[in-house]
């Protein structure tokens, strides 16, 4: 909890109103509303008198993590453990930054993977209309689908380095210092709107997709029919880059609040370690499929299929961990 909400909680046990406090505090009500409502904090003369006042440590008004006053035997216990690693404001800062030019980054790599194809399928095509012979138009967007998939390597490889400042948040338990939780989530309520937006254009983009190959094979023509499986193809690739950009923005700041998939419940090596696994074997199925078969320009399902089985097989996996832990 934080501040405004522990002050509310013990001002509720003495069965006090808020006139009540800010009479006992000599303050006025709006005051008190004010530190209840988290738009600002008292000065430290009032955090004392606080503090006096309900019989609690400065440290626990202060601490956002620190849910209960601990006894002695738990304060032996705790100066015995070894300290958290804490995220300063600055820190919590530049790293919700960093992820934002990340979430760039992992789209646009994952874009140029959905999109290698899309010239090799448009020359295949072509060269059965135009003057293009089949192994030029092969070796042509084969180059290119392998220059587009380094490229996609490279962004990869590099937000990984990069992220590499910030890797003790994942491996590592860590504490936010007093303050920083607000900050998280007042970031987090501005960017809702964002993150919505983002996930409906992203579920638009894919379900319409098809729309372009089912108007095309109402024409009967193999090239309306190629063009369109290109834009098909693009079409979702957009879908999927705004589904990035709103995930890993949004999986930042859960991250730094120890939210979602990764509160203390979720948050185990097992599923790490399924996750993991789950998106090589698909990367793995992918390529091997697309280049036994050939089939680039179909094989891109396997994508959208995956993160379906993807939701799925960490819903089932949450359901029997929280199952395990009670």
């Amino acid at each position: 909890m934080i501040f405004s909400e522990k002050l509310t909680e013990l001002r509720k046990k003495k069965g006090w109103s808020q006139e009540d406090l800010a009479e006992k505090m000599n303050v006025s009500r709006q005051a008190v509303s004010k530190w209840e409502s988290a738009q600002s904090l008292p000065d430290l003369e009032k955090i004392l008198a606080l503090s006096t006042l309900f019989e609690v440590t400065t440290d626990y008004l202060l601490k956002d993590e620190l849910e209960a006053e601990p006894s002695p035997q738990e304060e032996g216990m705790q100066e015995a453990a070894p300290a958290l690693r804490r995220v300063s404001s600055s820190q919590a800062r530049a790293y919700l930054e960093h992820r934002r030019a990340a979430a760039k980054q992992i789209a646009l790599a994952t874009l140029l993977c959905i999109l290698s194809p899309v010239t090799l399928i448009l020359l295949s095509g072509a060269s059965e209309f135009y003057p293009i012979s089949e192994n030029l138009a092969g070796g042509l967007g084969m180059l290119v689908l392998f220059l587009l998939m380094a490229a996609a390597v490279f962004l990869f490889t590099r937000c990984g380095f990069q992220n590499s400042p910030y890797t003790f948040l994942e491996k590592e338990p860590f504490e936010l210092e007093p303050g920083v939780r607000q900050l998280v989530l007042t970031q987090q309520d501005e960017y809702r709107n964002t993150y919505m937006k983002y996930n409906l254009l992203g579920c638009c983009l894919c379900v319409l997709s098809p729309v372009p190959l089912v108007l095309a094979s109402f024409t009967g023509h193999a090239l309306y029919v190629i063009c369109a499986l290109t834009l098909t193809i693009v079409l979702a690739g957009i879908g999927v880059l705004f589904f990035i950009l709103a995930g890993v923005c949004w999986s930042s700041m859960q991250r730094l609040l120890k939210e979602g998939e990764f509160s203390d419940m979720e948050k185990n090596p097992v599923m790490e370690t399924i996750s993991g696994v789950y998106w090589l074997l698909t990367t793995a199925i992918y390529l091997g499929i697309s280049f036994f078969s050939g089939d680039w320009g179909r094989t891109w399902i396997i994508w959208p299929v995956a993160g379906v089985l993807y939701a799925a097989l960490m819903t089932l996996s949450t359901l029997f961990v929280s199952k395990k832990q009670q």
